[in-house]
Order: structure tokens, then sequence, then C-alpha cells
């Protein structure tokens, strides 16, 4: 009686033993659920939430803009355009003004020899329906229509009121302080009167601009923008001449709108003696400057001199005056020869007839 008791006590602690196993197991391993869970899980952990350092986050459309600036000015770089061009030249900052003085670069001097001035040089360049003054070898502009790039204007020029300013399109100050204050004598006068740094245009315009580079002054014909940039960069490539940081930059900016700008070729003639756009001659007529020269040819002392000096001066003064040579250089007119426009006996000290030599 007592062993078969114990029998049924063992076997009742054998069937419970397997009962805790059974739930332990259970508990090891949960089933799933497939209907609520998925791979792609609508709130996903911090480390799915951040790329990894591999991975490509997409831009910020700020990000996107400036990406795709960069890229512009890279494809504008290519071989023969303005931008490679500017891309070759030294940038740092300007130097010292010391020194400077714009009769260094001896404008209107007949650098190619063909027997006329600088700046009847350009006239016959960049007018069109040129007339020609007769007996000055093919020289003298009397009149013609200028097509001023700076304004995106036509009108006519009379030689008389003049108008037209000679601008040089990097300006000699500039070219001072960004390394012509190293040049010899000769340089400095081959870049005062390289075709390729000057252009006829409107006189309000160019003294607009004065001094100014890319930065502070750009025409106000957008259309000619891209073009007036691109030979700048010629010119300053062509002389070794480097960019000051807020230059390059203005620069950029322009050709960024250019379709791959040409850069300029810097080797550029004079048109010959006679050559221009439908040239006519005639004799110049001036009532007020005949009567100028007989009073200088009637006298030869002081009080004469004087005299037709201030005749002269009051003749030229109807279309332009200038109050000293600096006003005259300025404006791209000196040297002044007597006969044209704001000549004085006031800007000719040697009484030679070519005042702000």
């Amino acid at each position: 009686m007592l062993s078969s008791s114990r029998r049924t006590l063992a076997a009742l602690a054998a069937v419970l033993s397997i009962g805790l196993l059974t739930g332990c197991a259970e508990d090891a391993q949960p089933t799933v659920d497939t209907a609520t869970s998925s791979s792609a899980d609508p709130t996903p952990t911090r480390e799915a939430q951040e790329p990894s350092e591999n991975s490509s986050a997409p831009y910020s459309d700020e990000e996107n803009d400036s990406k795709e600036a960069d890229e512009g000015r890279a494809g504008s770089s290519a071989v023969g355009t303005a931008s490679a061009m500017l891309d070759e030249l030294t940038v740092k900052g300007r130097a010292p003004k010391t020194g400077y003085d714009g009769d260094l670069f001896k404008w209107r001097s007949d650098t190619d020899h063909n027997g006329c001035d600088t700046r009847n040089d350009v006239l016959r360049r960049d007018l069109t329906n040129i007339t020609l003054k007769a007996g000055t070898r093919g020289c003298i502009v009397l009149a013609g229509t200028l097509a001023d790039p700076y304004a995106g204007e036509t009108y006519d020029f009379d030689r008389s009121a003049n108008a037209v300013d000679i601008d040089h399109v990097v300006a000699r100050s500039n070219a001072w302080q960004t390394g012509a204050f190293k040049f010899d004598e000769e340089t400095l006068k081959e870049f005062g009167n390289d075709p390729l740094n000057l252009l006829a245009v409107s006189s309000s315009l160019n003294r607009q601009k004065g001094d100014g580079d890319a930065a502070t002054w750009l025409p106000p014909n957008k259309s000619y923008r891209c073009e007036y940039v691109a030979r700048q960069i010629a010119v300053k490539h062509k002389y070794d001449l480097w960019v000051v940081p807020p230059e390059k930059v203005a620069m950029e900016r322009v050709l960024d709108k250019c379709e791959d700008q040409p850069a300029f070729a810097e080797d550029v003639d004079w048109p010959a003696p006679g050559d221009g756009d439908n040239v006519t001659t005639k004799e110049e007529t001036r009532p007020a400057k005949q009567k100028s020269s007989s009073s200088e040819s009637s006298g030869s002392g002081s009080s004469g001199s004087s005299s037709s000096g201030s005749s002269s001066s009051s003749s030229g003064s109807s279309s332009a005056y200038f109050e000293n040579c600096t006003a005259a250089r300025e404006a791209g007119a000196a040297p002044v020869r007597s006969g044209d426009p704001g000549y004085g006996s006031h800007l000719d000290r040697d009484g030679d007839g070519i005042a702000c030599e």
C-alpha cells in the first residue's frame, strides 16, 4: 500500500515537470503575427533615419543652386573662352597708386607709324559713314555715325561737337595698380595706344566710368557686357596684369550669363590712313577758327598771343572746354591740337599749337 502511494506521487511529480518545461519553451519562442508586422516599418529606428557616411543625402534647394552655379562655371571654362583666359590671370590685392600719371602712357601717339594719331585711328575704325578732312593724308575724321556699344544707341558724330570720347577699356590707373607700374616707357606707350584697349564711346558714359573696373562699373547696355568683360580680360592677359578679388568675382558673374563667350584675339591692327566705312572727303569749314588763325598770325608778341588764345578758347568753348590738361586727358582728348574742340592757349604752354602733350 505504501509503495503504491509512492509510485502515484512519483508519477504526479513527473507530470508537473513536463508541464513546467513546456511552458518555458513557449515563452522563449513566441509566435509572429504576420498581419501586423512588415519589413517596411512605418516608424523606422534612428539608425534607419540617419544616412551612413557613404550614403548620398539629397541636396537642399540652396545647395542645388550652388551646385548648378559651380557646374556652369566649370562648363564655361572651355579652351578658347574668356572664362578660361580669366582663370589664367593672377588674383591679388591692388597696388598703391604712387607715381601714377596718365601722361606716362603717351595717349594719342602714332605707335603704328601710319601717320595718324591714335584718336583718329579709333574713330576711323569704330565709326561708319565717315567723312575725312581733305589734305590730312586720310587721317582726321570730321563726321560719322557712332553705334555706342556702352549705351546701345546710335547717333551722329561731328568733330566740332566733340561728343565722343575714346575709352581705355582697362583704365590706365587701374592698369597701374594691377602691374603697369613695373612697365618700361615703351610698354606704357604701347598699352596707352593699343587698339585692343580703346573704344569710341559717348563722352558722358566714359566720364561716368572713370577708372572703374568690372566690380564698380559695367556698360548700361547689358547685351554688351559679355564682350566688354572679355575684352578687359584679354587686355590684362596680354600685358600680364592681375585682377583684384572683387573684380574677378564680378567678371565671373557676367560670364556665367554668357554662352561660352569667346576670348578676344590680343593682336588688333589699326586701319590704314583713308580706310573706313563708306569714306568721303571734304574741306573743313570753320569760320570761328579762321578768325582766330588770322589773329594768331597777325601778332607774335605776348599781347597778340593772349588775344589769339582767348579767341581760340572762346571759339572752342561753344562745343567743348577743358579747364586744364587733367580734364582734357580724363576726357580722352589730349593732346588737343589747334582747331580741335576744347583747344585753348591756357592749355598750350609752349605755344606750338599742341596742348596737353
